[in-house]
């Protein structure tokens, strides 16, 4: 275990027994993040699911099986990125006896914003995803378009680049064309991101070896 996955497991551990705001009275589990803390990559979302919240572990459902096609296509797994939420536990509200998601209220998501900031601290990734314009407000802007915005990159204060897609769970509520054509906007928004990645390292690269000289081409993991 390296220093950076001890340093994250520390804050997991103040994480998962937060009790800050109100969403701690109905989580079953907080999702916290998975994935590869060493990695120059994260994917940030709004907050859990159902399926999270039973499991604890971030995009499991069908949301979470695109969103591991859309990686697999560009060669990437969960074990090379680091996947994570700005929110750690379920938005839900009870109606009918039954619990549905609901949207997250501004003063959860500044309660739990400081987990995912220091999570992002400690891992310092060079590219950010953000799955939705939720977690494109907080990582890129406020107010941020989503259909005009998604796919250019900005600076952010988390990451030297960040990039937004839309939400898988977004792309599966649209019919059979504009599903088709949503899900290629994924996959390319995550190639650009690995492109990025590879980029920035080449540049790293070539400044620690200035002379005029063969680089070797950099592994993206």
């Amino acid at each position: 275990m390296t220093e950076i996955d001890e340093r994250l497991e520390e804050v997991k551990a103040k994480a998962v027994v937060c009790r800050i705001c109100e969403l701690c009275e109905n989580r079953t589990n907080v999702v916290f993040g998975e994935g590869n803390p060493n990695t120059p990559m994260v994917l940030v979302g709004e907050g859990p699911g159902a399926q999270e919240d039973a499991t604890g572990r971030p995009f499991v459902g069908r949301a979470g099986q695109l969103l591991d096609q859309a990686l697999l296509e560009n060669g990437i797994t969960r074990k090379h990125v680091y996947i994570c939420n700005v929110l750690k536990c379920r938005a839900s509200i009870i109606e009918n006896g039954s619990v549905r998601n609901r949207p997250p209220r501004p003063q959860e998501m500044s309660a739990c914003l400081p987990w995912l900031e220091q999570q992002l601290a400690i891992i310092k990734p060079l590219v950010i995803v953000s799955l939705g314009a939720p977690s494109a407000n907080t990582i890129i802007h406020k107010d941020f378009r989503m259909m005009k915005e998604r796919g250019i990159w900005y600076a952010s204060e988390y990451a030297k680049y960040a990039i937004a897609a839309l939400h898988p769970a977004y792309i599966l509520r649209q019919d059979a064309e504009t599903f088709k054509t949503a899900r290629a906007s994924l996959v390319a928004d995550i190639a650009a991101a690995r492109q990025k990645v590879l980029e920035l390292k080449r540049e790293a690269k070539a400044e620690q070896n200035p002379e005029p000289k063969p680089v070797e081409e950099p592994k993206l993991f």
